[in-house]
């Protein structure tokens, strides 16, 4: 396993400007104040990770569960990397010492794409353009962009908040490091191969940015 090509500083969508930056900051955790900071990471206040109960029980919501796993997830990515460099002491002045910092990136961005309530939020999605008034879409779609929809999954919809350009914002969505953004993608697959468990990587819409990004 080459550690020196799967571990990658470049940013999506500003390949051409990358260089190396000096300061007190590593790329990966760059990525990892961006997501704090960004609105998309705020708005999980909104969410639930359970359902209100009665009397002194706390309240999960995703941007409290996305936090406590972010820790976890550093925690085990340091582990990881000590115990590689530990066999490999060579690749001390690689990328291999942030695997921790990467991991903690992509646990806080791995629930940005789901929808309120969680599964039953997608599930409801894909109903209204399966069954509901959204079927009246379907003719303007092309299967594929229609498998997406009647599957919807919040994973992809992750991949797409984070490197889709909307409507007045820059090339490249957050701009984050390949190597979070690969850490990001679950299920490395489009929805046409999901098969019966409906879980895909990316939307059509966001093909090419993930071959683009994995490749």
């Amino acid at each position: 396993m080459n550690w020196n090509t799967l571990l990658s500083a470049k940013r999506f969508g500003l390949e051409e400007f990358h260089e190396e930056r000096h300061e007190n900051r590593s790329e990966f955790q760059r990525d990892y104040d961006r997501l704090i900071f960004s609105a998309p990471f705020r708005r999980l206040q909104n969410k639930t990770q359970v359902f209100p109960l009665p009397g002194s029980i706390f309240v999960h919501n995703r941007l409290t569960h996305s936090l406590e796993v972010s820790c976890v997830g550093r925690s085990l990515g340091n582990d990881v990397a000590k115990g590689i460099l530990s066999q490999q002491p060579e690749l001390v002045k690689s990328f291999l010492p942030e695997i921790g910092s990467i991991v903690s990136a992509a646990c806080l961005a791995h629930d940005l794409g789901n929808p309120p309530f969680g599964h039953s939020g997608e599930r409801a999605i894909s109903t209204f353009f399966s069954e509901g008034k959204g079927l009246v879409l379907k003719e303007q779609l092309t299967p594929a962009e229609w498998e997406d929809l009647t599957h919807f999954e919040g994973n992809a919809n992750a991949f797409r908040l984070l490197t889709h350009q909307f409507q007045g914002r820059r090339k490249g969505g957050f701009v984050l490091t390949y190597s979070t953004l690969a850490s990001i993608v679950k299920y490395p697959y489009s929805s046409s191969l999901a098969g019966h468990k409906s879980k895909f990587g990316f939307f059509t819409t966001e093909e090419k940015s993930f071959e683009k990004n994995c490749h």
